[in-house]
């Protein structure tokens, strides 16, 4: 059965009962495009289907429609200065702000040069849509999968604390709701105590993109063993671990701390902790790779260590220095397979290396949006236990019945 649609079908209260907040507006920026006709397209459908009884009342009044999505844009004049437009009306909508601050790929041009988007500019783009909207919308979410500024979520001395301000930003213009996906450090929601903040883990998505990927993973203490590769993503490895009920390793970097390289201290060596992993299948988990330097050296300890097959998760593949190193990495037997999520921009050069796997979370955002339109709990979709023991349950008995 479809994930979505079983969710559903045990869910009647919201099929039935409750009344939602307004009329779902999705405000597509710039590169989210696809996404946001993936969620379009299942929001459409299961309203569609869910034949809500009262539905012609003034209650559920845009309850039902060919598209949720809101036809904006964020133009550019030749100077570089843009500006947001909502071309229909979204009063009393509740709206969804999609952004990709990490799309690279969106240009434009100033001066006869063509520029490309960075983070900080998608932000801005956002602060325009949401600027066009306000005042008028009965509630607004941003979604953003890649926290902004999320690197930059404490402070060393004289710095900036970049995330936080743009919290405190985003909720100053009306935002009411902010859903990210595995913050680099989720405390950075202490920045604004008193308004909604939720970080996502990917770890259903996780588990069930390597049950579709491998028909011969064993997932127990014997055969299997979750990684973290630095000790800020112990926290994350700790809780793959305990959904899986096997055992949990990590490796911390050794820095020197007498230089700097690119306002870094270089590392020396990556040293481990944890149990015998020979001959043992090992998932690395991580929220983001960047340049993959770092996962690579861990991969290659872990072959060294006689690891049988060696499969990384992470929620964000940047991949800022290229894929060659991974190609070579693939080749030389030190990696299986790449895990990434479409919640960032995927070139397709990625998309048709041999050792990726796309983890496509369209359903799951079209899943939060309709319970969160309904203010319905989205706790069994933050922490689902029950859905990843079904899953690894069936998994198990399909491997049973083909042995």
């Amino acid at each position: 059965m479809d994930d979505s649609r079983e969710q559903f079908s045990r869910k009647s209260d919201i099929e039935n009962e409750l009344v939602p907040f307004g009329p779902i507006g999705i405000i597509s920026l710039k590169g989210t495009e696809e996404m946001a006709r993936t969620i379009d397209s299942f929001l459409v459908e299961w309203r569609h289907e869910r034949g809500v009884a009262e539905k012609d009342s003034i209650l559920f009044k845009g309850y039902e429609k060919e598209s949720f999505i809101v036809d904006t844009d964020c133009p550019r004049f030749r100077s570089g200065e843009g500006k947001g437009i909502i071309n229909s009306s979204t009063r009393g909508h509740d709206l969804y702000f999609i952004v990709d601050v990490t799309n690279y790929s969106i240009t434009y041009e100033v001066g006869g040069r063509v520029n490309h988007y960075s983070p900080d500019d998608h932000y801005q783009d956002l602060k325009r849509l949401i600027a066009a909207a306000a005042g008028r919308a009965k509630r607004m979410t941003v979604i953003m999968p890649f926290l902004y500024e999320g690197r930059q979520h404490n402070r060393e001395g004289r710095e900036s604390l970049d995330c936080a301000q743009m919290l405190k930003e985003l909720v100053s213009m009306g935002v009411t709701n902010i859903i990210t996906f595995d913050a680099n450090d989720p405390r950075v929601q202490n920045a604004i105590p008193l308004h909604g903040f939720d970080t996502i883990a990917p770890t259903y998505q996780y588990i069930k993109a390597l049950c579709r990927e491998y028909d011969d993973i064993d997932f127990d203490s014997e055969h299997i063993m979750v990684i973290s590769p630095d000790e800020p993503g112990m926290r994350r490895a700790i809780y793959f671990a305990g959904l899986l009920g096997v055992d949990m390793g990590m490796f911390y970097k050794r820095k020197d701390y007498s230089l700097k390289i690119e306002g870094e201290n270089p590392v020396i060596a990556n040293e481990f902790l944890g149990s015998d992993v020979s001959g043992k299948d090992v998932i690395i988990i991580d929220d983001m790779i960047s340049s993959g330097y770092t996962v690579l050296d861990v991969a290659r300890e872990l072959k060294k260590m006689k690891a049988r097959r060696v499969f990384i998760c992470v929620s964000y593949g940047l991949f800022t220095n290229g894929l060659e190193e991974f190609d070579r990495a693939y080749e030389d037997g030190v990696i299986d397979r790449i895990f990434t999520t479409n919640l960032v921009y995927q070139p397709e050069e990625l998309k048709n290396r041999p050792w990726h796997a796309n983890v496509n979370m369209g359903k799951y955002m079209a899943l939060l949006i309709d319970y969160l339109n309904h203010d319905y709990t989205i706790s069994g979709l933050l922490t689902p236990v029950d859905r990843i023991n079904r899953l690894l349950t069936e998994y198990k008995q399909k491997r049973n019945a083909a042995q």
